[in-house]
């Protein structure tokens, strides 16, 4: 019965944080790992994260993924096809170039090196939009671009995890896959992505058809959970993350008539209870031994990460036909890491691709970034809130 009343402290901790963290134009998820640190071991010592913190955590992350693929936007994705591609490509390419060569100056090896810029490729625009709706500017074609190049990102981002983890082999699956060859696991995990394709065009639109003629309440959310952990669970046996099978059941039944049902449904569970404790979770592995000198490397990733977004997504605006300034506010909206690069990194150190005594110092970067991403796109739409906002040429 620990747990019970951990939950009920935590839960309360987390509503009453992330409340004022908005207050002061904060990203609720920031209040939620500080959060887990202030409780955990790195503080107060209060909370551990035990069995059953893991349990809710992974359940959180599988549902947050859901969420994601949910709220993807296909159609967008495909109206911007092109600066948004360009976007994405440019800004994923050069967080990885960067943070991979700046890392190997720190004396990680080229996979920790690697992965460590796969994981400041991420981007999550969810800070960006309250930005954008504060100035009028989402409806615009920059901000447009910037939400489809979002969607463009995650998909990046979830292959390049895909790859990093089947190139750990094993390392990243189950007892299933223990003893298997990496070219099978490589053979099951296209076979997976295969799924994904026959998932989004025909099994998800019929199951939940199916579902809306079952005589019980909210059977078709039900048939939407089921596909998520299904999907879940198959992407964990072929030695991928359940988050990866997460986000592309949620982009499946996205693509139905039942998608805002499902969102409306599935939203409430997720973030009242398995959500936020996925964030504490993350700050409940932090500790803060050996910061002083860790410190070079927070600053130095701290100014990659703004600085490659910002420049990479930036010149890819400019290739797409966009202006100085609008190019400026598109590499600033995609700043933001957030619970994109947080789910990688958690991901990544659960499959054994960053080591324990690192994972607390991606941890801060992350943080710092998405607080410093706001402040940036605000600077970027200062003054009149249409100034500089112009379409591609």
């Amino acid at each position: 019965m620990n747990f019970i009343g951990e939950l009920a402290l935590l839960l309360l901790a987390t509503t009453l944080a992330g409340h004022f963290s908005r207050r002061a134009g904060m990203p609720a998820v920031v209040a939620e790992i500080l959060v887990g640190i202030i409780a955990g071991p790195a503080v107060l010592g209060w909370v551990a994260n035990g069995a059953d913190m893991k349990l809710f955590a992974n359940l959180g992350v599988i549902l947050l993924m859901f969420l994601g693929g949910l709220e993807s936007d296909i159609a967008l994705l495909k109206k911007y096809l092109r600066p948004a591609i360009i976007v994405a490509c440019a800004g994923v390419v050069l967080p990885v170039v960067l943070g991979a060569v700046l890392s190997r100056f720190f004396g990680f090896n080229w996979f920790e090196a690697t992965f460590i810029g796969v994981i400041f490729s991420a981007t999550s625009v969810s800070i960006s939009v309250e930005v954008l709706k504060e100035y009028g500017a989402l409806s615009t074609r920059e901000g447009a671009t910037i939400l489809g190049a979002a969607v463009a990102d995650d998909i990046i981002g979830v292959i390049l995890l895909s790859i990093m983890i089947a190139l750990m082999g094993s390392r990243g699956g189950n007892a299933a896959t223990a003893s298997a060859p990496l070219w099978l696991i490589m053979i099951g995990q296209v076979a997976f992505f295969g799924v994904c394709f026959a998932l989004i065009r025909w099994v998800a639109p019929f199951l939940l058809a199916v579902s809306g003629r079952i005589l019980m309440t909210a059977s078709p959310i039900i048939a939407a959970l089921v596909i998520c952990f299904a999907m879940a669970w198959l992407a964990d046996f072929v030695s991928l993350s359940g988050a990866v099978g997460a986000f592309f059941a949620g982009l499946a039944v996205a693509q139905t008539p039942y998608k805002a049902q499902a969102q409306d449904s599935i939203e409430p569970i997720g973030y009242a209870v398995f959500i936020p404790l996925f964030f504490v979770s993350v700050g409940l592995d932090v500790n803060f031994n050996g910061l002083a000198d860790s410190l070079p490397f927070i600053i130095v990733m701290t100014v990659m990460g703004v600085v490659s977004k910002l420049i990479g997504c930036g010149v890819g605006a400019r290739l797409s036909g966009f202006d100085g300034r609008s190019s400026y506010i598109i590499g600033a909206g995609m700043i933001s890491r957030g619970e994109m690069a947080l789910i990688t990194a958690q991901i990544g150190f659960s499959a054994h691709l960053l080591a324990p005594e690192y994972f607390s110092d991606i941890i801060l970067v992350i943080i710092v970034v998405t607080m410093i991403a706001p402040f940036m796109l605000r600077a970027a739409l200062r003054g009149d809130k249409r100034a500089g906002v112009q379409g591609t040429k």
